[in-house]
């Protein structure tokens, strides 16, 4: 018998629990994550579920340790599918966290898995319905398109940021957008595709600690006035990217699908001016 497919799953919260239950079923399931205990936690629970699941910890800020994870991958099978939720929120982490996880780690995990995928191989990134907010110019966002993932942190829009968390959480998650998108040809060229999700309010451990923050109150609000009235679930984010790495999904890429229950939408035609 062939080995199964490998799928990797980076984050071992909510969000890359439930893709993982989601697309895991009959492969080889590599969980990736910086937490040991959440890592074990989640491993224990996708085991005791029947998956053939293994994790390795890994902090995505660390381009060699993100590369020794898609090389264990690759020698596991074929990596049919990699789908990157790990990240930090800009409520509860630092500027530079979430420019060295969530900038800086997504460009790593695009360049480590370009080098092992093959035909067929399908990348995902979470990116988040902020990088929808972002108003960069044409060379700020080519340069976080296109720049190499140790000049990244160096660049004049990534400081621009000063020490604003929000303001970096949106540059961040902008670059997550465009460098999936320039990263398209190069994945299309081998067979492959490589798409971003933009999650909005989803209910994960995360953002139930920026509930408790001051931003709580305007987040719930303005899925109120958008008309969503409720947070999104990881299950929903999981079927997103159960599509984007599934045969139903075969001509997209270099793309991104908002889940954001028309938060950005509201936010662009109707939000009070």
């Amino acid at each position: 018998m062939t080995e199964p497919d490998v799928v990797v799953v980076t984050g071992a919260g909510g969000m890359g629990l439930a893709v993982a239950r989601r697309i895991g079923s009959g492969r080889t399931v590599i969980l990736a994550d910086a937490s040991p205990t959440a890592l074990d936690r989640a491993v224990t629970a996708l085991r005791a579920d029947g998956y053939a699941a293994h994790g390795r910890l890994t902090d995505v800020s660390d381009g060699r340790a993100v590369v020794e994870l898609a090389e264990a991958a690759s020698e596991e099978g074929r990596v049919a599918a990699v789908v990157h939720t790990a990240g930090v929120s800009a409520a509860t982490s630092t500027v530079q966290k979430i420019m060295q996880i969530d900038l800086a780690g997504t460009a790593h995990v695009i360049d480590a898995f370009t080098a092992v995928a093959t035909r067929g191989t399908s990348l995902v990134c979470v990116a988040s319905m902020a990088g929808h907010y972002a108003t960069l110019s044409h060379a700020d966002e080519r340069q976080l398109a296109t720049a190499p993932a140790e000049e990244l942190l160096s660049l004049d829009v990534v400081t621009s940021a000063g020490d604003d968390p929000i303001a970096a959480y949106i540059i961040a998650k902008r670059a997550n957008q465009v460098r999936a998108q320039a990263a398209a040809l190069a994945w299309n060229r081998i067979g492959a595709r490589i798409n971003t999700i933009s999650p909005g309010v989803i209910s994960t451990p995360i953002a139930t600690s920026e509930a408790k923050t001051a931003s709580g109150d305007h987040m719930m609000a303005m899925l109120d006035a958008c008309g969503a009235g409720r947070t999104g679930t990881p299950g929903e984010i999981a079927e997103a990217a159960a599509f984007l790495t599934g045969p139903g999904s075969l001509y997209i890429t270099g793309t991104d699908i908002l889940v954001d229950g028309g938060q950005a939408a509201w936010l662009r035609w109707h939000r009070p001016q």
